[in-house]
């Protein structure tokens, strides 16, 4: 009778310990705080656009300078002592106007001597030429006299021409860049003494990569991007070197850029280079509601506003490229998206 009894008080037991595990979990369920609701939103009125995939170029940017399409490093053509240098940096100059005189004593000199021996060769061609005419004179007398006095003016003529370049001359409408000497310095062929850059005629200057320099065409229309210009520019390629440079494995290309006052020589650019077209998703700028540092993207789902987290590719005036967070052919909110909250009802219009 004892085992059963022990078997009894065991079930008893049991028992007891499930029913009071039943009651602590009626306890629990009784006293678990209860979902909160969601509050009631009121609708709000948007403009909502359907979103398509579109074609649009795909360019890789590549850094370039911005050069003049005319400069100029001015050299003296002979050697003499600077007496004149009227212009300095920045200043503007026309064609023809004096940018540096020299004091050229040894061409002046040359120059004396060779005038002094053509008008006597010139006497002497006259009195043979009249000895000629009176048979006092042979031909081979007459034809030596006539050859000095030919080389006796072309002595003279080159005298002058080296007399000229003692006075430097701007080539062309511009402006100066550097000054690279000062009154008494000496003069020398091959010594630079100012840099000239041209007023207009602006041009980007890239080395674009080989890989990419097959889709660059001459006289194709491509953008620029200046820092100190905020829009960007377009511009005609007018120059793409024949050969790559073995160096850098780079093409060198050359852009014209349009009339900017915000361009000057010297520039940091980048040249959008085109690479082929892709299809993307493309949403107005006001479409895309930035939080701190995400950027959200409302859809009309079911009559509700349905946020969705983007990720944002190039910005162009069409509007801005989505990468990540929308469906091509979903609508999404592009008008009062800034003031809307997830599951927010919609009422378009």
């Amino acid at each position: 009778m004892t085992e059963p009894c022990s078997v009894l008080g065991r079930a008893t037991l049991s028992l007891l310990l499930a029913g009071a595990g039943l009651g602590l979990m009626g306890c629990g369920a009784k006293h678990a705080p209860e979902p909160a609701r969601g509050e009631t939103l009121a609708p709000a009125a948007v403009q909502v656009q359907k979103i398509e995939t579109v074609g649009q170029q795909m360019t890789e940017e590549v850094v370039g300078t911005v050069e003049p399409k005319l400069q100029a490093v001015i050299e003296a053509k002979v050697n003499g002592r600077i007496t004149r240098l009227p212009v300095a940096v920045g200043q503007s100059v026309r064609q023809g106007d004096l940018l540096v005189e020299l004091a050229t004593q040894e061409v002046q000199a040359r120059l004396d001597q060779a005038s002094a021996a053509a008008r006597q060769a010139e006497l002497d061609f006259k009195r043979i030429s009249n000895l000629r005419q009176q048979g006092a004179a042979t031909q081979s007398e007459f034809d030596t006299a006539q050859t000095h006095f030919t080389m006796a003016k072309s002595a003279v003529a080159e005298a002058e021409v080296l007399s000229g370049y003692a006075k430097v001359l701007a080539p062309f409408d511009g402006v100066i860049a550097r000054k690279l000497a000062d009154e008494g310095d000496l003069a020398m062929p091959g010594k630079p003494l100012l840099e000239l850059e041209g007023r207009t005629g602006l041009r980007l200057v890239a080395d674009v990569p080989s890989q990419i320099a097959r889709h660059v065409a001459l006289n194709a229309k491509l953008a620029v991007h200046l820092d100190t210009v905020p829009d960007r520019l377009v511009g005609a390629v007018v120059e793409v070197a024949p050969g790559t440079d073995p160096a850098s494995r780079t093409v060198r290309v050359k852009v014209a850029l349009p009339e900017s006052a915000g361009a000057r020589a010297g520039q940091f650019g980048r040249l959008a280079v085109p690479v082929g077209e892709a299809q993307v998703l493309i949403v107005p700028p006001a479409a895309v509601v930035p939080r701190g540092q995400l950027e959200l993207l409302f859809v009309a789902n079911g009559g509700q506003a349905q946020m969705r987290l983007a990720r944002t590719g190039k910005r162009s005036p069409q509007g801005i490229e989505i990468l990540a967070g929308l469906v091509a052919g979903e609508s999404v909110v592009v008008q009062g998206a800034d003031t809307l909250r997830d599951g927010q009802p919609l009422t378009t219009h």
